[in-house]
């Protein structure tokens, strides 16, 4: 039951919405602290704990491709570069459906469309497991990955609708949480897809599906029995159109194509690129080679933890000063990789490539840190220009939370960016050098974007970004 014992009384006359609809919250001050004590704090934490869980299973099935390209063995008669498109399918919808996620958590309320973008995971499992067997068509079984891509979605709302819920001096930590628990599900199908081929083996990749479709339930159960909706996250009807405005979006956009594009991307396609870049290696290590998902999970891992550590460094010491310096690891660890390819050295290519993603994971904690912390800057100025401090306030709130879904969609399609690159790579060259080269360049890129816009000291500086 959705406590209502935050909202003041209301006058005899005034309407009880909050009693009158189960699962709404009218009056919501999270920067009030005796509000956020006083029972704020315990009701934000269950919201975020549920968001987490179908965020998590979201974030599964968007990535159920990058495990099932594994078992596609000779019999599926699939070249590796069917398989990267077979990868990169579902990338591209969920960055498509991230926009319209977003707009709908101010549609509907969070706690409705979670409840809503959970059960629409049944259908790309369902279809799935109709599909997956030897002799199926590939343009067909590339439509039916990419419609892995409605997990994809998840993210956008789940942040979105979290990031309503939480102070301000909390955020970088509760998105950051949010963000790591849901990316975890990148991590956790690669296991159960290892579970698989070492337990029913590679000719039944339908035991996954067993695994997600009764999670894919708990999910959609979890948020209608105990989440929220906020009424003032449905009221920003043109927070979106507004913030497309702002030059800060189109930044912080191509820096999280660098950040969480990498992760997706890499997540999705190391096992296919460490398949084709080391054969004679696998070749001298069979287990290593059957069970490449265990590789995956490895990198997966280690930057969805990550992710909550950004968060509460860049809580620490700024944002973008842990955005500046997680890029200049990126690019110098991507050429970490490249001497590895070039050495044939796997231990020196896979190292380097577990520290991109632990990059990865804490760069896109600091990015998200930087959001809020960007229209809080501008709201200061904008108070002390004159403008009323609860005008300026509500500005900051509503812009950040349509910030964080545009980013995040745009963000996304960096993964899509990730795969076809890689892909290209190998058909023009039959290696990932020049990809390689390209991400490295991108990073570098980023990092001078960060130190010009948000590190370096002048007098158009946003403080405390």
């Amino acid at each position: 039951m959705t406590d209502t014992t935050l909202a003041p009384a209301p006058a005899a006359d005034a309407p009880r919405t909050t009693r009158a609809r189960r699962h709404w919250i009218d009056d919501w001050r999270p920067d009030d602290p005796a509000f956020w004590e006083g029972g704020g704090k315990r009701i934000a934490l269950r919201n975020l704990v549920f968001s987490i869980l179908s965020e998590h299973v979201g974030f599964a099935v968007w990535s159920l491709w990058s495990v099932f390209v594994l078992f596609l063995g000779d019999d599926y008669g699939f070249t590796p570069a069917q398989k990267f498109l077979l990868t990169t399918a579902p990338t591209a919808l969920g960055a498509l459906l991230r926009l319209p996620y977003t707009f709908a958590v101010a549609r509907v309320g969070g706690r409705n469309w979670t409840i809503v973008s959970s059960l629409l995971l049944l259908v790309p499992c369902v279809l799935a497991g109709l599909a997956l067997h030897p002799g199926v068509d590939f343009g067909t079984l590339l439509a039916v990955a990419c419609v892995a891509g409605v997990g994809g979605g998840n993210f956008s709302s789940s942040m979105a609708n979290i990031e309503s819920f939480y102070p301000e001096r909390l955020k970088g930590w509760a998105l950051g949480l949010n963000a790591g628990g849901g990316n975890l599900g990148v991590a956790g199908v690669q296991l159960v897809g290892l579970a698989v081929l070492a337990t029913a083996g590679k000719d039944h990749p339908q035991v996954m599906l067993a695994v997600y479709i009764p999670l894919v339930i708990a999910a959609a159960t979890c948020a209608a029995l105990f989440m929220d909706n906020l009424t003032q996250a449905t009221n920003e009807k043109r927070a979106m159109r507004d913030v497309c405005r702002d030059p800060h979006t189109a930044v912080m956009s191509f820096l999280y194509i660098g950040t969480f594009g990498s992760f997706i991307g890499f997540s999705f396609a190391l096992p296919l690129v460490i398949r084709n870049t080391f054969p004679e290696f696998l070749a001298d290590h069979p287990f290593i080679a059957t069970y490449l998902a265990g590789l995956g999970f490895m990198g997966a891992l280690i930057g969805s933890l990550a992710r909550p550590l950004g968060g509460w460094l860049s809580d620490k010491i700024g944002g973008s000063v842990v955005t500046l310096w997680s890029f200049v690891g990126m690019a110098a660890f991507t050429a970490a990789a490249i001497y590895g390819v070039q050495e044939r050295s796997f231990p020196t290519f896979f190292a380097a490539y577990m520290v991109i993603f632990l990059l990865t994971g804490i760069c896109n904690g600091s990015t998200y840190k930087m959001i809020p912390a960007i229209f809080r800057a501008k709201a200061t100025r904008a108070k002390a220009g004159g403008l009323h401090p609860e005008v300026a306030d509500h500005d900051a709130r509503r812009l950040s939370g349509a910030l964080v879904g545009l980013a995040g969609a745009i963000g996304a399609s960096g993964g899509v960016l990730v795969n076809l690159a890689l892909r290209q790579s190998f058909l023009s060259t039959k290696s990932f050098d020049t990809a390689y080269l390209i991400f490295a360049g991108y990073y570098l890129a980023c990092f001078a974007v960060t130190w010009l816009v948000y590190v370096r000291p002048s007098s158009s500086k946003l403080e405390g970004v």
